[in-house]
């Protein structure tokens, strides 16, 4: 059984509080079943935007970049995103140091 949306949300939020890095819901999407899309600031005009990944022949499922650049350029590769996923979740975390938390278990797969 997958965790909902929400709940996934709920708890990366929790541990980058825990962490100390500012985070905020952008766009919220479809609680149960909305897909995720992680954009990291790093408060210097650049900027990265994760989205989950599968895997057919594993079956893993891994954070890939979708974008990566000027933060405007990344944004409007969120934005196309959206244009055609209303479900679509969009967090924004912002870190000077580029942590985002996605490669640590229990969010990376």
């Amino acid at each position: 059984m997958r965790l909902t949306a929400r709940i996934w949300v709920d708890a990366y939020l929790a541990r980058l509080r825990l962490q100390d890095i500012p985070a905020f819901v952008v766009a919220h999407g479809d609680d149960t079943a909305g897909a995720v899309l992680i954009k990291l600031s790093t408060l210097d005009g650049q900027a990265r935007a994760f989205q989950r990944s599968f895997d057919i022949m594993t079956g893993a499922r891994n954070w890939m970049v979708l974008s990566e650049g000027e933060e405007r350029e990344v944004d409007a590769a969120i934005g196309r995103q959206r244009s055609f996923d209303p479900d679509l979740w969009v967090i924004e975390v912002e870190d000077k140091a580029g942590r985002h938390l996605l490669d640590e278990p229990g969010l990376r797969d």
